[in-house]
């Protein structure tokens, strides 16, 4: 099936995923960006801050969809601070429109808790974080981008797809007609996606230079981490043949759902896995080969052979 495929930048969706991986703490262990991040960012704000960012943990992670199709609905290159002032001016009717092209359902209450709820929290993130890195990190997503919209030209979608995101396989998606690319900084290495009505954002890590050229690349470090573990090579040469689903998965290697997760997030941030989307949310994974062959190429590079 074809579809059309959109590559966007925008600073909003950074606000967004830095605010989501700060308050929620998902994935802080597998990001480049570390759990000390979570404690230096800790210090920006008062303890009435704190107090207030925290208590957004509990609300439902489903809220961030609705975040990110409203930062979608407004365009390319929307500014942080006109994406805050016009949901703090925005009406619950009008803010009930922008929704419902993306959702089969959603209720005026839902709509009015989110907007109420994040609103103030993301100008505080905002105000006290994110102002002050985004300059250094919106040329790297431009650059990116830039990178991929010209392969458009040159690689079919579904291998631009895999390509830029590592690892992420479009299907035939029954309903589908609109994929967009979202560069990151903050999620790297880890490459997430959801479904609307008819669109699919998938946000894929970007490139970030190294510092400091004697130290190991981190994308060898994750490479070597992922492949000392002896269930995670045993999964790889399980799903080597043919992609396979979590179900098969588990029976085959005797893992409750929860290490399982653990495993395959271990080897999908390290470019080692594929996940194959279809229709009805299913999902399977199987051996990404480039993964091999970066291993080796990082290693040559980083000891000099």
């Amino acid at each position: 099936m074809k579809y059309e495929l959109n590559i966007d930048v925008s600073p909003v969706y950074e606000l967004l995923d830095s605010f989501m991986l700060y308050v929620t703490k998902k994935w802080t262990s597998n990001l480049d960006i570390g759990t000390d991040w979570i404690r230096d960012v800790d210090g920006r704000f008062t303890p009435t801050q704190l107090a207030a960012l925290k208590q957004a943990a509990e609300w439902p992670f489903e809220d961030y969809d609705v975040l990110y199709a409203w930062a979608y609905s407004r365009g390319e290159a929307s500014k942080v601070l006109q994406f805050l002032a016009e949901l703090e001016s925005l009406s619950l009717e009008d803010c009930l429109r922008r929704t419902e092209p993306f959702f089969h359902q959603f209720t005026a209450e839902e709509c009015a808790r989110i907007k109420n709820g994040y609103t103030p929290l993301l100008r505080i993130w905002y105000e006290h974080y994110f102002r002050h890195v985004e300059h250094t990190l919106l040329p790297l997503l431009i650059e990116d981008a830039s990178e991929k919209k010209m392969l458009e030209s040159k690689m079919d979608m579904v291998p631009l797809i895999e390509y830029a995101s590592g690892g992420i396989v479009i299907e035939d998606i029954p309903g589908l007609k609109t994929i967009v690319l979202l560069p990151t900084v903050h999620n790297r290495p880890i490459n997430t996606y959801c479904f609307f009505k008819n669109l699919m954002l998938v946000q894929y890590p970007v490139d970030v230079p190294s510092d400091n050229e004697e130290e190991p690349p981190t994308v060898l470090l994750r490479l070597t981490q992922a492949l000392s573990d002896p269930t995670r090579l045993r999964l790889l040469r399980f799903v080597a043949n043919e992609p396979k689903t979590l179900w098969e998965m588990q029976s085959e290697l005797s893992l409750s759902r929860e290490m399982l997760m653990h495993h395959l997030l271990s080897l999908r941030v390290a470019g080692l896995l594929r996940v194959h989307l279809r229709g009805e949310g299913t999902e399977r994974y199987s051996i990404r080969p480039d993964g091999a062959s970066e291993l080796q190429m990082f290693l040559e590079s980083y000891i000099r052979i």
